[in-house]
């Protein structure tokens, strides 16, 4: 992300803003680029950046809680939400500053949007645990109410001039083609409206035309829905803090919920975490005063309220860690409700653990020998790295994360059994537990693209199938001429160097993997198919960018391992 004026000191204290979850990739006079790392999320807009940056660059006194005043506006929820879409919360900003000129207010409005979008993606999961909208307050009559509708109802959404059908909108408009996977199966849809039923919004696809906030916008409705309750309190929180930054004052709601039960919100109080004393002082290897734990947790956007006995019960201890913590002294910690990331006691430890500096936690060395005994594997690992180090690749080790399209779609691969997914993937790039181990390489060449040829690369890892460990080999040497003729010749020689006597090639069928038609082929040790090599297909290499001449090959360890004798 870049933002503008912030901290010119930034620079000289760079090199301790990555315990932070940021690195500056650049820093001048005018703009600061920082890259914000995916356990951070509370830090993706410039100012809620800046009001992280503040206690922990500058000693600023942390305020966890946000200021909250009571509002009067209220959000009725019709029962028929708790199975369309349950999670409903709202908040109110006035007073906000957004510029004076139209270029920053255009700067403002686009900062808004942006912050929105990257809050969709990293707490709302692609707008399905949670979705935000945001309104002019000034275009609404409330109060606001929630229901559901079917898909012939019809409304003016944003960036139309005419109204459309639910149905319309899921097929034809922009934002409705997107999210309409969000939507499968629905026979009624989430609405907004307020006191003159005019739509606010279509959680989780489009606005109402008629609330778009424009360079006269000073009074902020915000809405966000969802199934996730914490991604949703976040959202709010963190949209409402970016606004607050400008010179707004937030306004709580009144939610009249799905079980009759009054809700206000957002609920600006921190919550307050309890650590173990014994934990943080074992895993961080000494005792800390109360005065260092206060500065600590300061400069991480906390406070420290000091020592208690261990609860009975308590939300924020896990039962076991609450059990093995009986009778002991409990550190307390009241942390941003924001905070999306904190979801253990360990998470509190590494706060205190980067407020109070890594290099004055001390030293200490492992109490107890331990002698270590080769793998069953250590023989066969050996001899193919000393082979491939011998024939001029160099050993790399890529991500075990990887994505269906580098997999098996770019690669022509099918899936080898299940595939491991990642339940809440942080980007789009890493949703699986990688099958093959080329798309890795390929990656890699593609990043060293402007090297000199040749560049050869090997990687000798681990895979996951059918959610088992399994090990294999493989490489790419990018080089002018380099046919299938070259290729072999290092299959062959590699399999001279691992034993292999009695082995066969076999020329694959076309349109197996990423191999150039009628220049693969497959190695069979006895009867079992070990591995695969060839010609790169340019179309896949196209994929990559990659504009040279690649050839590569791709083995399972394992079966080699059993196919060929250890002469150790």
């Amino acid at each position: 992300m870049k933002s503008h004026g912030l901290v010119h000191d930034i620079a000289i204290l760079a090199d301790q803003l990555p315990l932070m979850g940021t690195d500056v990739d650049n820093c001048d006079d005018e703009v600061l680029d920082i890259e914000i790392f995916p356990d951070r999320p509370d830090l993706l807009s410039g100012e809620t950046l800046a009001f992280a940056l503040r206690p922990f660059l500058h000693g600023t006194t942390a305020t966890p809680n946000m200021n909250v005043i009571e509002g009067t506006i209220e959000m009725d929820v019709d029962s028929e939400l708790a199975t369309i879409r349950p999670v409903i919360l709202g908040a109110v900003v006035r007073g906000v500053n957004i510029g004076t000129t139209p270029d920053e207010k255009d700067t403002f409005i686009q900062t808004l949007m942006d912050h929105q979008e990257k809050l969709h993606f990293a707490l709302g999961r692609g707008r399905k645990r949670a979705s935000i909208g945001v309104h002019d307050l000034a275009k609404l009559q409330p109060p606001f109410r929630v229901l559901g509708v079917d898909k012939n109802y019809s409304f003016t959404p944003l960036s139309m001039e005419e109204d459309m059908t639910i149905t319309q909108i899921l097929e034809n408009h922009p934002k409705g083609i997107d999210y309409a996977h969000l939507m499968a199966d629905m026979e009624r849809y989430p609405i907004i409206l307020d006191s003159s039923d005019k739509v606010l919004s279509f959680p989780p696809i489009i606005n109402g035309d008629h609330t778009t906030v424009t360079h006269s916008t000073t009074e902020f409705f915000i809405d966000v829905t969802g199934w996730d309750r914490r991604a949703c309190e976040s959202s709010l929180m963190l949209i409402a803090m970016q606004l607050a930054e400008h010179g707004g004052i937030v306004e709580s709601v009144i939610i009249n919920g799905i079980d009759g039960v009054n809700e206000i919100v957002p609920n600006g109080d921190g919550i307050t975490h309890s650590v173990p004393q014994r934990l943080v002082n074992g895993l961080l290897g000494r005792e800390f005063s109360s005065d260092e734990l206060s500065t600590s947790i300061n400069r991480m956007g906390g406070i420290f309220s000091g020592l208690s006995p261990a609860p009975e019960n308590s939300p924020t201890i896990p039962k076991r860690m609450a059990d093995a913590a009986a009778g002991e002294q409990m550190l307390n910690f009241i942390m941003p409700r924001w905070r999306f990331d904190i979801l253990h006691p360990v998470d509190l430890v590494e706060e205190i653990a980067i407020g109070h500096g890594y290099e004055d936690l001390g030293q200490d060395v492992a109490k107890a020998p331990l002698t270590a005994i080769p793998r069953s594997d250590n023989h066969i690992r050996r001899r193919i790295r000393e082979s491939l180090q011998g024939l001029g690749f160099m050993q790399i080790q890529s991500l075990t994360l990887s994505n269906d399209r580098d997999q098996f779609e770019l690669m022509r691969w099918q899936q080898s059994g299940d595939v491991t997914r990642i339940t809440n993937p942080i980007t789009i790039d890493h949703t699986l537990l990688r099958q093959y181990i080329l798309p890795g390489l390929f990656r890699l060449l593609a990043s060293n693209r402007h090297h000199e040829l040749p560049q050869g690369v090997y990687e000798l890892g681990t895979v996951v199938r059918d959610h088992k460990n399994c090990d294999r080999v493989a490489f790419l040497m990018a080089e002018k001429g380099g046919g299938f003729a070259a290729v072999r010749g290092r299959i062959q020689a590699m399999l001279r160097d691992l034993g292999a006597n009695d082995y066969t090639i076999e020329a694959l069928p076309d349109g197996e993997g990423p191999w150039l038609t009628g220049r693969s082929a497959k190695v069979l040790i006895g009867d079992t198919w070990v591995g695969c090599f060839g010609e790169i297909d340019p179309s896949v290499s196209n994929e990559f960018e990659l504009k040279v001449p690649i050839n590569g090959a791709e083995f399972d360890v394992t079966l080699l391992s059993s196919a060929l004798p250890d002469p150790v």
